[in-house]
């Protein structure tokens, strides 16, 4: 055996496994997920912070599988919003939120608002089935637009811009991956990862 450690990434959004396994690569760490035709069960996220969330979900599918499993939970927190979507992010709009509705949804409820200041937020968990776990949280901060701008990336993406790209996050795939909140958690992760495996 070559001594490679196996984890599995606790998400149903192939988006995000696209762009974690990307963040991962050239890693001596093996990621699994769904892709690999692993079956896991919904974790209801019910917990009012970003951590709690993580946290649920990592330590749930961990145990589940008997095997270490990475999860996240991320948002977009606005300033004039009061820091919503927040945790409501994927179902700002509702029980069948989809990025479009969501993305309606903010755009109306900034109407005549000036104050566009708004950050992501991602916090990113690897649990053990022992009960071990270990957060690590990750921020960018930018702006929100009102049109959107850009065709890869997903969620909010589009209407997120980075001030000092002048670009918004889906306009930016190339970047996105060294400097978005996810990237920043990951990094932080991938620090400490060999010694929590």
């Amino acid at each position: 055996m070559d001594g490679v450690k196996k984890v599995f990434l606790a998400t149903g959004n192939k988006k995000k496994i696209k762009e974690i396994s990307a963040i991962f690569e050239g890693f001596d760490v093996e990621i699994l997920s769904i892709q690999d035709g692993i079956e896991i069960p919904e974790v209801v996220e019910d917990g009012d912070t970003f951590e709690a969330n993580s946290a649920k979900k990592a330590l749930e599918i961990s145990k589940f599988l008997d095997m270490p499993a990475i999860a996240d939970d991320s948002g977009l927190c606005v300033e004039a919003l009061d820091g919503a979507p927040g945790v409501y992010s994927a179902r700002y709009s509702g029980e069948n939120a989809t990025d479009d509705t969501n993305n309606e949804k903010l755009v109306k409820e900034l109407s005549g608002i000036e104050d566009r200041r708004a950050k992501f937020v991602c916090v990113i968990t690897l649990a053990k089935p022992s009960g071990e776990i270990h957060s690590f949280r990750g921020e960018i901060e930018g702006e929100i637009v009102d049109t959107p701008r850009g065709t890869d990336g997903f969620g909010y993406d589009p209407h997120f811009l980075v001030p000092e790209y002048s670009k918004t996050l889906a306009e930016i795939p190339e970047i996105k991956n060294k400097i978005s909140h996810r990237a920043k958690a990951l990094e932080l992760l991938k620090k400490e990862i060999k010694e929590i495996l």
